[in-house]
């Protein structure tokens, strides 16, 4: 039996505790929960030694490193210079990948023939382009947006082309007969009803980026990032407990992107979420 505090109710739950309405929805204790339990293994195995300490350190040492980073200035640059970046990588990718989606969608023709080289361009590994990259645009940002963009824009693009897919023909009919021409039923009718799509994309190339943009800067050599950091760490000082601190620095940027992102696709894209309305 749930006591309310507050209001003397005892027939449920306490009102801060249903879903996705207060401080502590069951969902975000489960997560909670599962978080405690990973790093409570990840410091028994440490503690434990049944993997050397030198290959994974306890969780308690990696947050004493990751507070040794938080305290100093150069960190935060690091931070700030990825996050940066990484953004700059994701906007360059949406600008790219949403047009181009829209019309590959729209015009079936010029899908057909651009299928060979994107089926060509989509496999070919962003890591293996590193080197290239560096050697053309240098170790700067601008090698760093170019990797991540060439990763990233594939999920936007597709998700975008799936999404015109799904578009009710009946819908684009009724909007040329009101007098709307391609372009207007593209971006009255086509992207509205594609927008739960193009946003699934934009997720899920934010993650691909965040790990380029790392992988860029750990594999790139010069400048500033979280990946510079670990790269000191694995091949100059060793210290496995910084590896993992700036590994979950970034696992923390990766996730509160997301979850603003889903967040604010609930609250722009409501439609979308309510039955029959979509994804």
């Amino acid at each position: 039996m749930w006591i309310t505090a507050g209001t003397g109710s005892a027939s449920g739950p306490p009102d801060w505790l249903h879903y996705g309405s207060g401080v502590l929805s069951p969902a975000v204790a489960r997560g909670a929960i599962g978080v405690a339990a990973f790093l409570a293994v990840g410091e028994v195995i440490g503690r434990i030694g049944l993997v050397a300490r030198n290959y994974l350190p306890p969780t308690s040492d990696v947050f004493i490193a990751l507070w040794r980073l938080m305290t100093t200035e150069d960190f935060g640059t690091d931070i700030l210079v990825t996050t940066g970046n990484w953004l700059l990588g994701l906007a360059t990718a949406v600008a790219i990948g949403v047009p181009l989606g829209l019309l590959l969608g729209s015009v079936p023709k010029l899908n057909e023939v651009s299928r060979l080289v994107v089926e060509f361009l989509r496999p070919i590994p962003s890591v293996a382009l590193i080197p290239l990259a560096v050697l053309v645009f240098g170790t700067g940002t601008e090698m760093r947006v170019f990797v991540m963009t060439f990763a990233a824009v594939w999920p936007i693009l597709f998700n975008t082309i799936y999404g015109l897919m799904e578009v009710d023909p009946l819908a684009k009919e009724t909007a040329r007969s009101y007098g709307s021409g391609r372009l207007g039923v593209v971006l009255r009718v086509s992207l509205p009803s594609a927008a739960p799509f193009v946003l699934t994309g934009v997720r899920l190339a934010a993650s691909i980026a965040l790990i380029l943009e790392v992988t860029a800067e750990l594999f790139g050599g010069g400048g500033r990032g979280i990946g510079t950091v670990v790269g000191v760490a694995i091949f100059g000082s060793g210290e496995k407990d910084v590896v993992l601190a700036g590994a979950l620095v970034a696992g923390v940027i990766g996730l509160a992107a997301n979850l603003a992102m889903e967040a604010g696709g609930r609250r722009s894209l409501v439609w979308a979420h309510q039955p029959g309305g979509g994804r």
